[in-house]
């Protein structure tokens, strides 16, 4: 049996609370409800899609504090030591006086049933406090993880950009007025030790450093390891998975670097979608519009490159890119660190080349060449905060000729892991940049992907996009104006 060492310890509204017993798979979205009686907070889709769970959570960076939305339904409370969870409750002064983000929403009828309005409270307070002039397209992409099915987002909308005008410093506000002395106290809950809780039956561990992982792993090596849960959440909401141990990371300091050398950038296993957003939408910008239709805004906040990488299934949207832009990553383990390349890791469903012990430390992504061409296409029902039908990313050099002399392309949804479309590149490669020759390429992707059918997409309809994705990057490359190749599919 693991000896219970520590306690989870963390700031919730304006409360510190201490648990030395949580169950590794307890969501916050329960401990708020049931145990907390914080039932403003509400339970919707239990999967991280609707938004209605959202709250806010703030995590030291650096010497300053950040809040981000997150879903309260597929984060666990193991998650949650040294940070500050905020939810709708404490926005209210205690006379009743409303938040203006609040009172904005009475004021514009932002409200009709009522069930997802805590969820978009909240996901504009955290716009609030970060941005004191979103715009309206900022404002968007804050409500992307939110959905309403009776009020329409027009009065929402309104409200956001009428609250835009009222500072923290001007009214009150739960979280300016306190945010050093909160700053202050999680600083001093923050420690570098390890976290071990354990009932005799189920365990879950806080490793302080990177290296503390590496022994974990080579002790536990069939743990689960959790960064943001926005996948490994619906293993227990949505399939009712028993985890047991789990191992979490997503405090790990060892692993929220982002560095830039004259040869690319390295990007640190627990860096999420949105901390890593600036960089790679500057180095990347193709890549940079993909990420921003990567779930909602609340996932970006939870979900890391890392654990895209690592969960290694088929319709992750980041490693297409990455495997275009000829991403590396860096593997540690007890025994010491080495690097393959993105593309090898794959090796077939559910298959990487992790050996038992190790995890995935560190991305590395190239510099794009300045003349490279490069283009990311997500396919999806839904334009925003949808599951891919398949991405496809596209990168080649052309000589002074119009001759292609470099070209990688790879998809996922395609076949069982993220692959490259050797056979395609092939074909193109030594050929001049023309629709004549990528009317030739795309009879070789039947040579590189047999696709499943599927409730996203039909194999046929998978192979047809894919084909004319390859032409869309030609027309947005060579500036022609061409129409699309349409395809006869039969069924």
């Amino acid at each position: 049996m693991t000896q219970s060492t520590g306690s989870i310890r963390f700031i919730l509204n304006d409360r510190e609370i201490a648990l030395s017993a949580v169950q590794p798979t307890a969501t916050l979205l329960d401990f708020l409800r049931l145990e907390r009686r914080l039932t403003g907070t509400k339970e919707g889709c239990a999967e991280g899609d609707c938004g209605a769970c959202t709250v806010l959570v703030g995590r030291l960076a650096g010497d300053g504090l950040v809040y981000e939305s997150v879903n309260a339904c597929i984060r666990f409370t193991g998650s949650l030591n040294a940070t500050h969870v905020v939810t709708v409750e404490h926005l209210a002064a205690k006379d009743g006086t409303l938040h203006p983000v609040q009172q904005a929403m009475v004021d514009y009828h932002g409200s009709q049933c009522g069930f997802c309005t805590p969820g978009f409270v909240m996901s504009l307070y955290g716009l609030w406090l970060s941005n004191d002039n979103p715009g309206r397209a900022g404002i968007e992409k804050a409500l992307q993880g939110n959905l309403c099915r009776c009020t329409g987002y027009e009065p929402i909308v309104k409200a956001a950009e009428a609250v835009a005008q009222a500072r923290p410093d001007a009214v009150f506000d739960p979280i300016v007025k306190v945010r050093r002395e909160i700053t202050a106290k999680l600083k001093a809950i923050h420690s570098a030790d390890t976290i071990r809780l354990s009932d005799g039956e189920t365990s879950m561990i806080v490793p302080g450093t990177a290296a503390d992982l590496a022994e974990l792993l080579a002790e536990y090596p069939t743990a689960t390891i959790v960064a943001g849960s926005t996948d490994v959440g619906l293993w227990v909401t949505k399939q009712m998975r028993e985890l047991n141990p789990v191992i979490f990371i997503n405090g790990l300091e060892d692993l929220q670097s982002v560095g830039e050398t004259a040869d690319g950038i390295t990007i640190g296993a627990g860096v999420s979608y949105t901390a890593a957003f600036d960089l790679i939408s500057a180095r990347y910008p193709a890549f940079g519009q993909m990420l921003d239709r990567l779930g909602g805004q609340q996932v970006r906040n939870m979900g890391t490159i890392g654990g895209n990488i690592a969960n290694g299934s088929p319709i992750g949207d980041t490693p297409p890119p990455l495997i275009a832009l000829g991403a590396s990553i860096t593997l540690r383990s007890k025994a010491g660190q080495r690097t393959v390349p993105l593309e090898d890791y794959f090796i077939d469903y559910g298959r990487q080349d992790r050996k038992p012990g190790e995890f995935v430390e560190s991305v590395f992504v190239p510099n794009l060449p300045e003349d490279d061409h490069f283009a990311v296409y997500k396919i999806s029902k839904r334009r925003d905060e949808d599951i891919s039908a398949l991405c496809g990313a596209f990168r080649i050099a052309l000589d002074s000729a119009g001759l292609v002399t470099s070209a990688r392309i790879a998809f996922g949804g395609m076949a069982g892991t993220p692959k490259r479309a050797a056979a395609v590149e092939a074909a193109l490669i030594g050929k001049l940049w023309s629709e004549e020759t990528v009317n030739l390429a795309q009879a070789a992707f039947e040579q590189d992907y047999q696709p499943l059918s599927d409730w996203r997409a039909t194999a046929a309809y998978r192979m047809l996009t894919a084909k004319n994705l390859l032409l869309r990057f030609f027309l947005e490359t060579s500036g022609e104006k061409a129409e699309l190749v349409r395809f006869e599919v039969t069924a």
